[in-house]
């Protein structure tokens, strides 16, 4: 979910440009870096992340390990294939498209894995939690809001938590919903599911505690990810959005993620 936005920077911005390893990306980091006076990301106002939304997810990901309290907002320009959360790449104007950006501040989802060795594992996910079959046996997993069990028993290959920006990824290729930024709400999306047949998910409010326990852990063995973080043989996960990391991404006035996702809606 959205949350009120930190102090945007002013003009003269210090920029930042960091590119992803493709071809493409790397030649227009070196064309802007050509054109614009850059300082190293740790020092920036703004940082231009060229590539695709794997690479944003990764610069996003960069600032939650550092543990920044208000880490740089980030300006994505598409240099990959999807480009989703990415404004479209133009190497001219860069510091007026920056001074319109409309900012879009997310909270992230905090994962705490606990695995059948009892080692637990925290990590943060933009997009989604999702919890998967390691092995041709389904999964079952019982699924828990703020304590009060609600599915004693999902059977199938898995179950997903999906944040709004989160669910135009994963959580739309599993059916899941799309969820409008700020509409306040997670998307709980199953995977495949055998039992019960008939369930579709749930849609739970962004404040809600959730809690997935795995039966048959040793016959049926679940990994749980959190974006790019995998844990394997998970017996217990918790998930909760967390407002101690926000992340800020900036879009141009005239394509903004708030109307990307509501027309998503709308592609056949």
């Amino acid at each position: 979910m959205s949350q009120p936005t930190p102090p945007f920077p002013t003009p003269p911005f210090k920029v930042a440009i960091v590119a992803s390893e493709t071809a493409a990306a790397q030649a227009a980091q070196a064309e802007l870096q050509r054109r614009y006076p850059t300082v190293p990301p740790e020092e920036a106002d703004i940082i231009v992340a060229l590539g695709g939304d794997g690479f944003i997810l990764e610069t996003l990901h960069r600032h939650m390990d550092r543990h920044l309290s208000q880490p740089a907002p980030i300006f994505g320009m598409n240099r990959g294939t999807v480009g989703f959360l990415m404004n479209s790449y133009d190497s001219e104007h860069l510091i007026e498209r920056l001074a319109k950006a409309e900012p879009v501040t997310l909270n992230p989802l905090e994962m705490r894995a606990q695995d059948r060795q009892g080692r637990v594992t925290k990590a943060l996910a933009i997009n989604e939690v999702a919890l998967l079959r390691e092995t041709r046996q389904s999964a079952k997993i019982r699924i828990l809001m703020d304590g009060i069990i609600r599915l004693d028993e999902l059977s199938g290959d898995g179950v997903l938590l999906a944040t709004p920006v989160g669910s135009t990824a994963y959580n739309l290729s599993a059916h899941g919903p799309i969820i409008p930024l700020g509409a306040g709400i997670l998307a709980l999306t199953p995977i495949s599911a055998f039992r019960p047949r008939r369930w579709r998910g749930a849609l739970l409010p962004h404040s809600t505690k959730i809690s997935f326990e795995i039966l048959e852990a040793d016959k049926r063995p679940v990994s749980a990810t959190a974006d790019r973080t995998e844990i394997r043989e998970v017996i217990r996960v918790d998930v909760r959005e967390t407002s101690e990391f926000p992340q800020t991404l900036l879009f141009d006035p005239e394509h903004n993620l708030e109307e990307r996702i509501l027309t998503e809606q709308f592609l056949a």
